[in-house]
């Protein structure tokens, strides 16, 4: 294990930035860490190509983070930015763009840290016919009294969206040995790092460039 946490990228609707021959659309992984929704705001049109960081952004959706340069920020406080306004991006959606970064280990591999950032469409809907968002996932392993870290979790892909929009599932209980890898694993600053604002190196920005309603309360303990 490392110092250095790899993101996991989502761009075509894939799984990229892992160690296999393919771009999965499907991945089983055991979930370490979660962090609580961040923002991120372009003043250019958002591209999944763009190797440019964005203009403001905020780690805790309340108010910019000290690295945003004073020219950059648009608000002091998130919620009276003129960016995070319903129809500030066009259409509906907001300028200001929701994401959260969750920590993950490879159900084959429960030593190295990933990270996957979700945009709003793999946080915020509800469950229907089965398929949870992160929020409605967070909502079943409550309700069941199960900690993420416990199970191994499968995320897979929307396969009616054009967007990036995942699912999660459970698929079963760790057994005792791998639960003690991962409380090992735990404890590695990777896990840190991936859900925190550390981890911001916006490289390979996997934000979409609209947005739902806020509200995700299943946090990293």
């Amino acid at each position: 294990m490392t110092d250095s946490v790899v993101r996991i990228s989502l761009r075509d609707n894939r799984f990229n930035g892992l160690p296999f021959d393919s771009s999965p659309t499907s991945i089983n992984v055991v979930i370490v860490g979660v962090a609580s929704p961040a923002r991120i705001y372009y003043s250019k049109e958002y591209s999944a190509d763009s190797v440019r960081p964005p203009t403001c952004w905020s780690s805790n959706a309340q108010q910019p983070d000290l690295e945003v340069i004073e020219e950059n920020r648009q608000s002091g406080r998130c919620m009276d930015c003129p960016q995070n306004v319903s129809g500030s991006g066009g259409g509906m959606r907001r300028a200001c763009s929701t994401v959260q970064r969750v920590a993950v280990v490879l159900e084959q591999d429960l030593e190295t840290v990933y990270q996957l950032q979700l945009p709003p469409t793999s946080i915020f809907p509800e469950a229907e016919n089965g398929n949870m968002p992160m929020r409605a996932y967070g909502r079943f392993l409550q309700a069941h009294e199960t900690p993420p870290m416990a199970l191994v979790t499968n995320v897979r892909f929307d396969p009616d969206s054009n967007h990036a929009k995942l699912f999660f599932r459970s698929v079963r209980p760790l057994e005792e040995d791998e639960l003690e890898a991962v409380s090992h694993t735990m404890e590695h600053p990777d896990v840190e790092i991936a859900v925190t604002a550390k981890s911001l190196t916006f490289n390979e920005q996997q934000a979409s460039p609209f947005d739902i309603e806020d509200g995700f309360e299943f946090k990293n303990k």
